[in-house]
C-alpha cells in the first residue's frame, strides 16, 4: 500500500479572490465566490493512477499560441522530503501540445507556508502547430500532480526558511 504523505486543501477565499482579480478581469466578489465554491480538490481517477487530476475552475478556450494563468485555488500540505510535480494531462499534451510554461511545476513541501498560502497556479500554453484550439470545461482535468520522494546530499546544511510565494527560494 502506498504511503499517505499529503493532503490537498483550498486556499482561503481572500487569497483566491486576490489571485483571480490579478489574473482575470472579473471583479465581482459574488462571481468569484461562485467559482471558489465550485473548486474540486485534486484526486486520482483510478486506484492505479499515479497522478492527481487538477480541475479547471471555469471554462477556458486557448487558441494556438495563447497562454493562460490559472489560479487553481488549491494548496497541498505534505511531509518533508516529498515534492509534488505537476504536468499537463497526458491526453491534452498529446492531442494539443498543451504545455506548462515551466515544463514541470515543482511544489516544495514548505511552499504550503508561503505568503500566498501555497496557492498552486498553472500557466499553460497551447503550443499546437496544427491549429487546434483547446477547450477546457469547468470541472475537467487539465493538469496532474505526482508526489515524489527526494533525497539531499550528505553535506547539505541549509537552514534557510521560505519567506514568500512563487519563486521565493531564490530570494532567501
Amino acid at each position: 500500500m502506498a504511503k499517505r504523505i499529503a493532503k490537498f486543501e483550498k486556499v482561503s477565499f481572500a487569497q483566491f479572490e486576490a489571485a483571480w482579480k490579478d489574473t482575470f478581469d472579473e471583479s465581482s466578489t459574488e462571481k468569484i465566490q461562485k467559482i471558489y465554491d465550485g473548486i474540486e480538490l485534486p484526486k486520482r481517477a483510478t486506484s492505479g493512477s499515479a497522478g492527481y487530476d487538477f480541475y479547471a475552475p471555469v471554462d477556458f478556450t486557448i487558441a494556438p499560441g495563447e497562454t493562460v494563468k490559472i489560479p487553481t485555488g488549491i494548496r497541498v500540505h505534505m511531509e518533508e522530503e516529498w515534492v509534488l510535480k505537476c504536468y499537463p494531462r497526458s491526453g491534452l499534451g498529446f492531442k494539443y501540445r498543451l504545455q506548462l510554461n515551466n515544463t514541470v511545476g515543482i511544489i516544495d513541501s514548505d511552499y504550503y507556508y508561503s505568503d500566498n498560502e501555497g496557492h498552486i497556479f498553472a500557466k499553460i500554453t497551447n503550443d499546437s502547430n496544427e491549429g487546434k484550439t483547446v477547450e477546457l470545461k469547468a470541472g475537467n482535468g487539465f493538469m496532474q500532480g505526482i508526489f515524489v520522494e527526494y533525497g539531499i546530499t550528505v553535506d547539505d546544511d541549509v537552514q534557510t526558511v521560505r519567506n514568500g510565494g512563487f519563486g521565493s527560494t531564490t530570494k532567501a
